[in-house]
């Protein structure tokens, strides 16, 4: 590979610009980063990104992470969709998710024994779709100056020290970093070298859309068989789970009509007739994960760091945590704003985080299966479910209330999403944090505190003055991903302050 002169240099070259690579586009952008993004796909729009298939549900520090900058009203298909897993019948317990298909129920999940989430926080669940979300973030990260180039793959790199030389067929662009947010089968990750460690499948998975001649076949909802699983959302849209290793999606075989009919079959174990397959792509439970998620100048986010079942649709929430914890770092990075160490702590946070999700991803898989033993496993976690302590817990996993980086501190809030607090005036953290700063939030309005944050001008705002409700604190340090550094609830420890200062800011 040649280098070639005369080139911009772009801070950061992302390859994919699907809503990972976009989140991540935006933060950078924010601090003044030049940023390109190179696509494959020449069309952003495709039907598997579309309703049915495209709906996700976004999990608590998603949700928080969008309305801290500014994105969350301009999601608009959660005010108008009704939740897909909701049980049709009258009256009944509207359903909010689930664990292996085994559904936790709104009425079970007792909200009160999660202390520090305000009345005024945001929701800790909602539905979106990949194709709104993505357009929401295309818009931002190009208003911020971003430049998307789609119909260009990455085909080959080379770093040295000081930057990284990007290839795209006949064309080269240049770069400090590079991040390879292209997900499963990351051309980065793989280019890189990057060891990607894990699980091989129990399971290939169909999302489809069909013409069936004879529906009523076919049960309505998530039904279990001694085959498999199939779910039928909305008529024609079937989602299928067969255990065959997942030997299929492993083989490059073309998705036929006669094949999908044949495992529909097996699986719901009726002769139902598909008359026209429309769309259909498999998917599998196999889970790795990237060992390091930095070599040199090239670091990976996402699914390029990261796969597993989209069981619950904890994918997509991981990625863009991802995003969020990068973004801001490697921006300080290169901004020469880093303390040592700071892009470091990417991977030391990102990864316990990752790992946690692709054991809970096992977890499912291990209860889902045919054995007599799974079947039995079943049963007890069903049964717990349907308890008010057990449907807390799994609820507070699902949405990532309980998501924690372990950082050094004494206050107990320390590493954790830091409350919405209100103002007296009416301004919440979340309105403060459009910008990407962090900020000392000082209830008590402390002079002492405040010179110490005012030595950081352009990373720190410095707000002051009481809150609605406090919850006990009397200062905040928070990290311009929402995490809280450092806090006291009495008289602060200066040292333990201004060590927090220089741990996270320069």
């Amino acid at each position: 590979m040649r280098s070639i002169p005369n080139k911009t240099i772009y801070d950061v070259i992302i390859s994919g610009a699907g809503p990972v690579g976009l989140f991540l586009a935006c933060e950078l952008a924010l601090t003044k980063c030049s940023v390109l993004i190179l696509e494959k796909a020449e069309d952003p729009h495709s039907p598997l990104k579309q309703l049915p298939f495209g709906i996700r549900g976004l999990s608590a520090h998603t949700i928080e992470s969008l309305y801290r900058r500014g994105l969350l009203n301009e999601l608009q298909i959660h005010k108008r969709l009704k939740n897909p897993h909701q049980n049709a019948k009258q009256g009944a317990q509207r359903q909010v998710g689930h664990f292996a298909g085994i559904p936790f129920l709104e009425g079970n999940v007792d909200t009160s024994q999660w202390k520090y989430r305000l009345p005024n926080s945001t929701p800790t669940s909602l539905i979106s779709e990949m194709q709104e979300l993505e357009t929401i973030l295309a818009r931002r990260a190009e208003a911020l100056g971003v430049e998307i180039r789609r119909g260009l793959a990455i085909t080959g790199f080379q770093q040295t020290e000081d930057g990284v030389t990007v290839q795209s067929e006949d064309e080269f662009f240049q770069s400090k970093w590079l991040v390879g947010c292209d997900g499963s089968r990351s051309v980065v990750r793989k280019i890189g070298g990057f060891e990607f460690a894990g699980t091989e499948p129990e399971f290939t998975g169909y999302t489809t859309k069909m013409d069936i001649a004879d529906p009523e076949k076919l049960s309505p909802g998530r039904i279990v068989t001694p085959t498999g699983m199939y779910m039928q959302s909305q008529p024609g849209y079937v989602v299928i789970q067969d255990f065959d290793g997942g030997a299929f999606h492993g083989s490059d075989k073309p998705i036929t009509l006669e094949h999908v009919q044949e495992v529909l079959r097996r699986v719901s174990g009726t002769d139902v007739t598909i008359n026209a397959l429309h769309t259909a792509t498999t998917w599998t439970d196999r889970a790795r994960q990237a060992t390091t998620y930095r070599n040199g100048r090239v670091l990976l986010a996402g699914d390029a760091a990261h796969i597993h079942a989209p069981l619950g649709g904890q994918g997509l929430n991981l990625g863009l945590g991802d995003a969020m914890n990068l973004g801001w770092k490697l921006a300080a990075t290169i901004n020469g704003k880093a303390p040592e160490g700071l892009l470091d702590t990417y991977y030391t946070e990102r990864y316990p985080i990752g790992a946690q999700v692709l054991d809970w991803s096992r977890a499912q898989v291990a209860i889902m299966g045919l054995s007599p033993e799974a079947r039995a496993l079943n049963a007890i976690f069903r049964d717990l479910m349907n308890t008010h302590d057990g449907a807390t817990y799994f609820a507070a996993r699902v949405w990532g209330i309980f998501t924690h980086y372990d950082l050094d501190g004494s206050h107990p809030l320390t590493g954790y999403s830091v409350p919405n607090f209100e103002l007296e005036d009416g301004t919440t953290i979340g309105n403060l944090m459009h910008e990407g700063k962090g900020i000392l939030l000082d209830f008590g309005t402390d002079a002492a505190l405040k010179r110490l944050a005012d030595k950081y001008p352009n990373q720190i705002k410095y707000v002051s003055g009481p809150a609605k409700e406090q919850l006990g604190l009397n200062a905040v340090l928070i990290r311009p991903d929402g995490i809280i550094a450092w806090a006291t609830d009495s008289d602060p420890d200066y040292r333990e302050f201004e060590r927090a200062l220089a741990r996270w800011f320069v």
